[in-house]
């Protein structure tokens, strides 16, 4: 008699419960998959990770407690035969980058979850690595343009915190035309027409953040 194979267990992790509820409901429509448990923040994660050891994890890159890079790291560092895909809201997210970087072998944009999700789950729990090509074309691209250096950023992070070229050029105790022309190459590396575009692209990146 041929055994009854047994379906792909799939952990979810991700503080918003409607995302959570949305990648159960989907994924409860397959027989060969199941949604064995369910985490809100990184430090959940990897404890239940440790407990059930799931084929498959899906981890949202943005969390309180312990982001998605952190868990991801943690949980590759105990168990190196772990396959995670990454879930994130916005295409070229410097953060993605960072979480395949740190091991996760898939990426789901959130906006896409419908389409990709189940051939993403099967393809992880087959061995594989699965990146949609025009997500894979971009974050190639990513590695590139967002390379800011650690003034690059520092600059950008006090744009994002209100300061003027002039303030910028005091607090960092440079020229204010040094100031411009670090503006200007920041903005040419992030594609970004002026600086408020270029604040929030750095936001939704993952560059920078916002001061609470």
């Amino acid at each position: 008699m041929v055994g009854i194979k047994k379906p792909i267990t799939v952990l979810v992790v991700d503080d918003h419960p409607l995302i959570r509820e949305g990648i159960t409901a989907v994924v409860g429509g397959f027989e060969d998959i199941s949604v064995v448990g369910e985490a809100s923040n990184g430090l959940e994660a990897i404890g239940l990770y440790r407990a059930m050891q799931p084929d498959v994890t899906l981890m949202d890159v943005q969390m309180p407690e312990l982001n998605g890079i952190g868990a991801i790291s943690s949980i590759m560092s105990e168990f190196p035969q772990a396959r995670i895909a990454i879930l994130t809201t916005y295409r070229g997210d410097v953060r993605a980058l960072q979480a395949i970087k740190a091991g996760a072998r898939g990426y789901l944009l959130k906006s896409t979850l419908r389409h990709e999700l189940i051939e993403t789950i099967r393809a992880l729990a087959a061995g594989k690595r699965h990146y949609p090509p025009e997500i894979a074309a971009e974050l190639a691209a990513n590695i590139d343009q967002d390379g800011l250096s650690p003034r690059e950023v520092q600059v950008l992070q006090q744009v994002a915190n209100g300061l003027s070229n002039r303030d910028l050029a005091v607090a960092l105790a440079i020229g204010e035309d040094t100031v411009k022309g670090h503006l200007s190459k920041i903005m040419d590396k992030l594609g970004a027409s002026n600086r408020t575009h270029a604040v929030i692209l750095g936001i939704q990146r993952g560059i920078i953040e916002l001061s609470p």
